[in-house]
């Protein structure tokens, strides 16, 4: 994998905002909330209570979906695992102290072949000494490691990479990680590179692509923090949606995580997208 920052640097150009539409019409965001993203400079629309955010507490197995071809769900599985807050055999550790427990990262061989092996040098310093990696031949051996990893409390989160979608990895599959990995504490984000969506258990789901870095601190010339253009699309207990998610690495090698929820634009929005596991209505509902 190529260092974070890299991963950044590609997107796509913002979206045809509609001028006007014909009497009788009115945007689909009156129906739902948009899906448009803007150019990335819109204003963060505000969180609510049901919106999630950097510190909201997880504990279970997500997925990311993302382009193999990019690194960009590794980058933001790291990113979201750290910005985690503690659960488990650790919650009563200071937010504000070094966690050194390792965390496990488990890639089966096509995953390893589209996106190859974790590069030490492009992940964050205060993780580069606690990774173990885990050579998996095939998806079901992948799945084997995942549910030992996240069975063993003294790891701070698991991350796995699969190709596609295995037959192996079913909802019944997806259901034995979420239950383990909510009974032993230990966080799981489950990589899905260029696979479908399909029905699974987790409790966060996100489509992930590359954005532009944000501003340089030091030089406008240069690219920024590396940044990622996230659509939760599906979660339990928090409203889905998109976000801009962002990751800087302070002056001592810890990370911040930064995410801003996308204001929609007035007067713009979609048609209906791909249901994925939810119904276009509970799509509508936010449900």
């Amino acid at each position: 994998m190529t260092d974070s920052a890299a991963l950044s640097r590609g997107g796509n150009g913002p979206s045809a905002v509609p001028q006007g539409l014909p009497e009788g019409l009115f945007p689909a965001a009156r129906l739902a909330p948009a899906r448009w993203l803007g150019d990335g400079g819109s204003v963060p629309a505000k969180a609510g209570a049901d919106d999630w955010s950097p510190a909201s507490p997880f504990r279970g197995a997500g997925d990311i979906f993302a382009p193999a071809r990019e690194a960009t769900g590794a980058a933001l599985a790291i990113a979201l695992a750290e910005g985690a807050p503690r659960i488990g055999p650790a919650r009563d550790v200071p937010a504000e102290s070094s966690d050194e427990r390792p965390f496990l990262w488990v890639q089966d061989k096509a995953a390893r072949k589209a996106g190859g092996r974790p590069y030490l040098p492009g992940l964050p310093r205060d993780l580069r000494h606690r990774l173990v990696h885990v050579c998996a031949d095939s998806p079901a051996d992948l799945l084997f490691a995942l549910e030992e990893g996240i069975r063993c409390r003294d790891l701070a989160f698991v991350i796995g990479e699969i190709a596609g979608n295995p037959k192996e990895l079913d909802f019944t599959a997806s259901r034995r990680l979420v239950l383990a990995a909510e009974r032993h504490g230990v966080p799981l984000w489950l990589v899905r590179l260029d696979a479908r969506r399909d029905l699974g258990a987790a409790r966060m789901r996100w489509d992930a692509v590359s954005a532009p870095s944000g501003p340089s601190r030091w030089n406008p010339q240069a690219p920024g923090a590396p940044r990622w253009k996230a659509d939760l699309f599906r979660a339990r207990g928090v409203r889905p949606g998109p976000w801009w998610i962002s990751r800087e690495e302070e002056a001592d090698g810890r990370s911040r995580l930064e995410a801003a929820r996308v204001a929609a634009a007035p007067g713009a929005g979609d048609l209906a997208g791909p249901a994925g596991d939810r119904s276009l209505a509970a799509r509508a509902s936010g449900t």
